[in-house]
């Protein structure tokens, strides 16, 4: 039986821990914080491959996870719904990663497309469940025991000496749900709305480069009229909160390596929920030396 330790706690780390353990290794995930004070908790956690430029694995790994969370959504997985979508565009031109994105059509000036949509609050934990998690945090990858996954974000940065990995703040508003269950999203507005079970996920912003998390009550006022001038009924839904926090991203496109007892998986940016299962296959092929 192979040992592997798994270092990160969010989407990336969790899902690769998981198909790991099924394939059979001795898993131990290592995590600074609990599932609900990850980055992945504050993302709309919505299948789209969100500022990644066209790449054949980002692909790959999109679709995997496409068909996966489907398989799970009607399989009654706690967290995982599946979201009619409305996406404005410019181009009436089939996006790169539409061949990943199930029965994908034109209507109405618009692309429509089913998008798995996951409430992380009760997903991590099923991802979670029966899994060897040490909460601590790590300074070095070195003397980890037997294959280390590293499954970082931002902290990769340092762990694995790697500039090209910089934040990308992200600013989401919650509304209560007045009963919407089709998304909407327009790529050149930054604007997006996502409803849940119980809320609506109002988005967003993308501020590249910028790393603190301090309030911006102008910028969600903002974010909020995007979405009520494209979404009328949202404007007497009553503001719930507003959530801040920061995609790992990476310059050249997310990493996935193999280095001597290390495998590195990191840089995801937005899109960690969206290639999360991908990811995890390779990963597990990885660290169980199966081509």
């Amino acid at each position: 039986m192979t040992d592997v330790t798994v270092v990160g706690g969010g989407i990336i780390g969790l899902t690769a821990a998981r198909w790991l353990h099924e394939a059979g290794a001795r898993v131990t995930v290592i995590a600074a914080d609990p599932p609900e004070n990850t980055v992945s908790a504050v993302a709309a956690a919505v299948w789209y491959p969100t500022h990644q430029d066209p790449d054949p694995r980002v692909l790959a790994w999109s679709a995997l996870a496409y068909h996966e969370f489907t398989r799970q959504a009607h399989d009654g997985v706690p967290g995982v719904l599946l979201r009619r979508t409305r996406m404005r565009v410019d181009d009436e031109t089939l996006p790169w990663w539409a061949p990943a994105a199930g029965d994908i059509r034109w209507k109405d000036g618009e692309l429509h497309f089913t998008a798995p949509l996951v409430e992380m609050a009760a997903y991590l934990p099923w991802l979670a469940r029966d899994l060897t998690v040490v909460r601590r945090r790590v300074s070095t990858l070195d003397d980890l025991p037997g294959i280390v996954v590293n499954a970082t974000g931002l902290a990769a940065r340092e762990l694995a000496g790697d500039h090209a990995v910089e934040p990308a703040r992200g600013h989401v508003v919650l509304v209560e749900n007045p009963g919407l269950d089709v998304s909407i999203r327009d790529e050149s507005r930054s604007l997006y709305i996502h409803p849940r079970s119980r809320d609506v996920v109002l988005g967003g912003t993308f501020e590249q480069g910028r790393g603190d998390l301090s309030p911006d009550p102008s910028a969600a006022e903002a974010i909020r009229a995007r979405c009520v001038e494209v979404e009328p009924a949202l404007g007497h839904a009553r503001v719930l909160g507003e959530r801040i926090g920061l995609r790992p991203t990476r310059r050249g496109g997310p990493r996935l390596e193999r280095v001597g007892d290390v495998i590195h998986c990191y840089g995801h940016g937005g899109a960690g929920m969206t290639m999360s299962w991908g990811c995890a296959r390779e990963v597990t092929e990885a660290a169980l030396r199966v081509f």
